[in-house]
């Protein structure tokens, strides 16, 4: 069983996981020819995964089989575990709690593709409604309180497989930077009675410097204290605090904006390692007029080190404006996709 602990000083929560340390770490600096080594998330070896929670597939199809466009499976080696009781409890100054959790694997094509940005727009739009509706689904557990999907890419950035997915790990606390964030956002909203991240897309669109795409339901851009080079968000432009309350039209327009902005990276950057991450709003909480959900998308081209460990400062070697400013020029081809 995983264990939850928390600093006493901070009120960081670390989740203790020793199974995390049993998984296959496969991940090469340079794409394996497809069909040049087995993976378990190609399609053909849905034994060597745990039963699928979610697969959106073909009509006459049986679950655990060939047949599956997106495939969600819980992750072999969880940071945290659904059964169980969360059973918090003291030892002396410190508190703990049983590691419940759910941590899936949302496998994102059946064929051995590496890049995201190779996948056609509405694939990338099936992806983006797993997301929704796994969160939909989780959120109705009472023990469980927030719901955290990202995607690593490239050893770099922490992945252990190479074929294209992304995870979801849902929690029985609120992260200690998410908790910030929400914080920093509702003390701007009681001082000036809006949302800061409106306040943010009315600026960026007003001074242009920053923008990397502006469609009429999303505004990209490098923010202005960009802790990373070429670190791009993606924010929706009507206020909206829950990701899992994306309306159809929303999302449709989302997967051209993600395709767009990881192919101007990919390009840029020369195919970099990256993690994203969706920050949306906990589940116990009903529309935040505060807090606006949004997309962060971190190419993983320098390391962080002591000064950045030891203070909590960042330093980036790139202003955003020139990083938005090389990344507007980046023609991409959206006709490219594969699937």
């Amino acid at each position: 069983m995983p264990e939850l602990r928390k600093d006493p000083i901070v009120g960081r929560w670390v989740i203790i996981a020793p199974d995390r340390a049993k998984r296959p770490i496969t991940v090469k600096n340079e794409p394996s020819p497809t069909g040049s080594a087995f993976c378990p998330f190609c399609e053909g070896g849905e034994e060597h995964t745990p039963n699928e929670i979610l697969a959106y597939r073909e009509r006459q199809t049986k679950p655990n089989e060939r047949g599956w466009r997106v495939r969600v499976v819980p992750n072999k080696f969880p940071a945290l575990q659904v059964e169980g009781e969360l059973h918090k409890r003291g030892e002396g100054i410190y508190d703990k709690m049983n590691g419940i959790g759910a941590h899936e694997v949302i496998i994102e094509c059946p064929d051995h593709e590496v890049s995201m940005a190779n996948f056609s727009e509405p694939h990338i739009r099936e992806i983006l409604w797993v997301y929704r509706d796994r969160l939909v689904d989780l959120k109705k557990d009472q023990r469980l309180v927030y719901g955290m999907i990202f995607k690593n890419v490239g050893i770099v950035a922490g992945a252990s497989l190479e074929h294209s997915h992304s995870q979801l790990i849902v929690t029985p606390i609120v992260p200690v930077n998410v908790w910030e964030e929400m914080n920093g956002s509702l003390e701007f909203f009681d001082y000036r009675g809006r949302c800061i991240y409106c306040d943010m897309i009315y600026q960026e669109l007003s001074v242009e410097k920053r923008i990397v795409l502006d469609t009429p339901n999303f505004i990209c851009f490098a923010p202005f204290a960009s802790r990373f080079p070429f670190e791009v968000w993606i924010v929706p432009k009507t206020h909206n605090s829950h990701y899992e309350n994306i309306l159809k039209n929303e999302l449709d327009e989302l997967g051209t904006v993600l395709k767009t902005v990881l192919m101007k990276l990919e390009i840029a950057l020369d195919k970099p390692a990256y993690n994203y991450i969706i920050h949306t709003s906990p589940f116990d909480t009903q529309s935040l007029p505060h807090y606006h959900w949004h997309l962060e998308i971190i190419p993983r081209t320098t390391r962080i080190a002591g000064f950045e460990w030891g203070t909590g400062f960042y330093i980036n070697s790139v202003p955003p404006e020139q990083a938005a400013a090389y990344l507007r020029e980046v023609d991409v081809d959206l006709t490219s996709g594969r699937k």
